[in-house]
C-alpha cells in the first residue's frame, strides 16, 4: 500500500477494516424516553464548557431505543443532555452517553466527538409503565420510570425542539497525550419524521458510580417527561469553536 493509497483509505480505524461504515446514518423507529429534571446549579456549571451558556439548572435524562439503525444495527443508549445557548441560539449540550454497541461508540466518538462509553442501558415496557435502566457492569447507575402514553402531544412543538442544534466537546489526544484536537462541535438531526409523542408522570433515580458518574448532576426535582418515536438522520457536524486556537481551512 503506497502513501496515496493510505490517504485515500484513511477514513477510520483500523485502516483495512474500519469499526464503522461511512455516514450518513438513518434511524428507524427510534424511541426516546426523556425525563426533564432540575439539578444543582454549581454542579451543572462545573461540567458545561464555555462558550456555552446555561439559563437554568435543567438536565434532560434520555433513554433511547434504536432497533433499526443503518450501519449500527440494534442497540440502546442513555445519557444526559443539558439545555444551553450558543451565541444566543438554544440547543442541547451532550454531556454523557452510555450504550451497548461498539460501532456507534467508535463512530460517534471519532467523527462527532460524542461522549460515549460502553455500558448496559435498557428500556422495557412493563404493562402501564416504561422502565429505563443503566447498568455499568453489575451496578445500577440510573433508574427511570414513566407512565405509558398518558397524554398525546402536538407534533409541531416536538419537531421544533428536535430541530434545535446539539453541541459536544470533541477531544482527540496527540501521541504524547497532549490535545491534538479540542473543539466544540455542532450538529443537527435531519429529515425527522415524528410518528408519535406522549407525556406522562415520571420518576428518576441516579446512583453514584466511579466510571458512570450520571449522579454528578443530582436530581433535585423531576419536571416532566416525554416519550416519542421518530425516524431521523444524524447530520454531520461542524466545528464552532476551536479551544486550541488553530486556524482552519476555509
Amino acid at each position: 500500500m503506497n502513501i496515496d493509497d493510505v490517504r485515500a483509505r484513511a477514513f477510520a480505524m483500523p485502516l483495512c477494516n474500519p469499526a464503522f461504515p461511512r455516514p450518513p446514518y438513518r434511524f428507524y423507529n427510534r424511541e426516546y424516553i426523556v425525563i426533564k429534571y432540575r439539578t444543582d446549579p454549581d454542579a451543572l456549571r462545573e461540567v458545561v464548557p464555555a462558550p456555552l451558556e446555561i439559563d437554568e439548572p435543567i438536565v434532560n435524562y434520555e433513554f433511547i431505543r434504536m432497533p433499526d439503525s443503518t450501519g449500527f444495527g440494534d442497540y440502546t443508549e442513555t445519557g444526559q443532555v443539558i439545555p444551553v445557548r450558543f451565541n444566543g441560539e438554544a440547543g442541547g449540550y451532550v454531556h454523557s452517553m452510555y450504550l451497548n454497541d461498539e460501532a456507534p461508540i467508535a463512530g460517534g466518538r471519532e467523527i462527532w466527538g460524542f461522549p460515549k462509553k460502553l455500558a448496559t442501558p435498557s428500556i422495557a415496557h412493563e404493562s402501564d409503565v416504561i422502565v429505563g435502566k443503566l447498568h455499568y457492569g453489575s451496578s445500577l447507575c440510573a433508574l427511570g420510570t414513566m407512565g405509558y402514553k398518558h397524554v398525546i402531544l402536538e407534533h409541531e412543538p416536538m419537531l421544533t425542539a428536535l430541530r434545535q442544534p446539539n453541541f459536544m466537546l470533541k477531544v482527540i489526544p496527540h501521541v504524547d497525550c497532549s490535545p491534538r484536537i479540542c473543539e466544540l462541535v455542532r450538529y443537527y438531526l435531519e429529515d425527522v419524521e415524528l410518528k408519535g409523542a406522549w407525556s406522562g408522570p415520571a420518576a428518576l433515580d441516579l446512583y453514584p458510580h466511579a466510571l458512570a458518574d450520571v449522579a454528578r448532576l443530582p436530581v433535585r426535582e423531576v419536571l416532566g417527561a416525554t416519550h416519542y418515536i421518530a425516524d431521523l438522520t444524524l447530520g454531520l457536524g461542524e466545528v464552532v469553536h476551536d479551544y486550541l486556537g488553530q486556524e482552519r481551512p476555509g
